[in-house]
Parts: C-alpha cells; sequence; structure tokens
C-alpha cells in the first residue's frame, strides 16, 4: 500500500482491506471514501459494489484501477489501450460492475482532508433522515437489538461537531461485517442498508446496462 499525503492519493491492492487503509492513514488527516467498516472483499469488493454507504458520487473518488478481465487481459484503466472500449472511461465502468468486466487488482483512490472525525450511532427508525451537514457515509445495521443508524463524517471540527448535534447517538467503533456475509455480499433484503441497495448475504448484482455489456463483450 502506497500512502501519497502530499497529493492526496493512495494505491491498494484489491486484496487490501478497508480497516487496513484506514489505519495506514492514522495521524495523516487523511480519509479514504468509505467509512470504517470492513466488508467482504475488502478495496476490490468495494470497488466491484460501487462503494458503500457513501452520500456522494463514489466513481470520483476512484482516480484509477488496475483489473483482469474474464478473458485474462490485465488492464489498468487510464493506461492501456484496449481494443473496442476507446471512448469508454473504464475506471467509472468498473465500479459498480460487480464483477462483470473483471477482477480488481489494484485501486487509486483519493484521499480527503479532515481536522476531525466521528463515527456514531442511533437508533433507525426505518427510514434514512434529512441531516445538516450530511454525514460523508450513513447506513442502517440490524443486530440483535434492532435495526441501528450509523453515521460517518470527518471535515472541519466545527463541521463535526455539528453534525454530533444534528445526528445524535452514541459513538461507536470500527465495525468488522465480514461474518454476516459468508457468501459475500449481494443486493436484497438483508440485515445492511444504505441509501443505494439493502445488502443480503449472497445476493445479486443489479440488472447491468447496456454500455457495461458492450464493453464486457469487448473484454471477453
Amino acid at each position: 500500500m502506497e500512502v501519497h499525503a502530499a497529493d492526496q492519493y493512495l494505491v491498494a491492492p484489491g486484496e487490501a482491506g478497508l480497516l487496513e487503509v484506514h489505519e495506514a492513514l492514522e495521524g495523516t488527516g487523511l480519509y479514504p471514501p468509505f467509512p470504517p467498516v470492513e466488508l467482504p472483499g475488502g478495496v476490490g469488493g468495494l470497488l466491484l459494489r460501487g462503494g458503500f454507504a457513501q452520500t456522494f458520487f463514489f466513481p470520483a473518488e476512484v482516480l484509477g484501477v488496475a483489473f483482469r478481465t474474464p478473458g485474462g487481459l490485465q488492464v489498468e484503466a487510464g493506461g492501456v489501450v484496449v481494443k473496442n472500449v476507446q471512448g469508454y472511461d473504464l475506471v467509472r465502468l468498473f465500479v459498480g460492475s460487480f464483477g462483470l468486466l473483471g477482477t480488481p487488482l489494484k485501486a487509486v483512490l483519493r484521499l480527503r482532508p479532515g481536522r476531525a472525525s466521528l463515527f456514531l450511532r442511533r437508533p433507525f427508525p426505518g427510514k434514512f433522515p434529512e441531516l445538516s451537514p450530511r454525514p460523508r457515509f450513513l447506513f442502517a445495521l440490524e443486530e440483535e437489538d434492532g435495526w441501528w443508524l450509523y453515521g460517518f463524517h470527518f471535515g472541519h471540527e466545527r463541521e463535526v461537531a455539528r453534525f454530533r448535534e444534528a445526528f445524535g447517538g452514541e459513538e461507536a467503533g470500527p465495525l468488522d461485517l465480514r461474518g454476516r456475509f459468508p457468501r459475500g455480499m449481494g443486493v436484497g433484503e438483508g440485515p445492511l442498508k444504505d441509501l443505494r441497495f439493502a445488502w443480503k448475504d449472497g445476493g445479486e448484482a443489479p440488472r447491468p446496462g447496456e454500455a457495461f455489456l458492450r464493453v464486457a463483450q469487448a473484454l471477453s
């Protein structure tokens, strides 16, 4: 793993854990585009699912990706010109492709600065609330005592303090949810929800668009 703090980006292998990335950034004042939550597949799995819990456009935070196509070709998006796919932004197509375009090997992720951060949780009423300031990450998790809403935010100290006041609840620590998804994370009603999908053990991938299918065919 390579942390380029001055240029605010990080290079991580696809198999790197999400909490491993957070640990590598401790003390830098920089944050990756995902909350301190371990999920199946690490960084690579996160890319395939299109992120997790973000309240912003996640693909813009992925500056580059290297992957192996279903046909065995190794592609570094933005560097290698691949026949029949010119004109496509392979990075943005790959993010959220659920494995249709191949297996992630490496990712270049944008890092964002923050002078403070806070991870909170409170009981989840069944609907995601409108909050101001809006946390960078928001998700709901079913636990033994019911559903909980989690929010993670970073930024200027005053903004993080306003988030604490708006969200309420109690402080939370890093989570490891891999045990909840022994067959991997897929779309479907399950113990985890964010603003895009509900997530279940196993589950399915969303139906791909025509652009995905054309590029997948070209790469196969």
